[in-house]
């Protein structure tokens, strides 16, 4: 199996920002040990701080990955154009995030992506990537 892990802006910083929301372990640190525990599925990874960035990287993986997992970042709020290019991809996509949104500001209670995905896992860590990776594992 093929999943994409695609991270939006600031995610880049996990681990050294906002430690109290998001936890002292970088990304890439939390990828090796995910890539050891399945090590039969390619799991891929991109990370941008640009709008565009993220949706060429949609195109161009969305028809041949097996699973799309995508944290928006606060991209999540806002894109439209994201959301359009989830809908206009065939491989399913899963939202995560790893801070509950749900109990952040009001502002991060809406996700405009989240209609266009298959689901959304939110507030369990880093282990939020995990869970949907199980998810694909699972289902599809």
């Amino acid at each position: 199996m093929n999943i994409l892990i695609i991270n939006g802006p600031n995610l880049n910083l996990t681990g050294r920002r906002e430690v109290a929301v998001y936890g002292s372990r970088s990304f890439e640190d939390y990828l090796e040990e995910l890539r050891a525990a399945y090590p039969m599925h390619r799991i891929e990874y991109f990370q941008s701080n640009h709008e565009g960035d993220i949706i060429d990287c949609l195109q161009a993986h969305g028809f041949t990955a097996d699973g799309i997992i995508i944290n928006a970042g606060a991209y999540t709020h806002t894109s439209i154009a994201i959301a359009d290019a989830i809908r206009s991809v065939t491989s399913p996509v899963v939202e995560v995030h790893i801070s509950n949104v749900h109990a952040r500001e009001q502002y991060r209670r809406v996700s405009m992506i989240a209609p266009a995905c298959r689901g959304s896992i939110a507030g369990f860590g880093l282990d939020s990537y995990r869970l949907a990776v199980e998810f694909f594992i699972k289902s599809v």
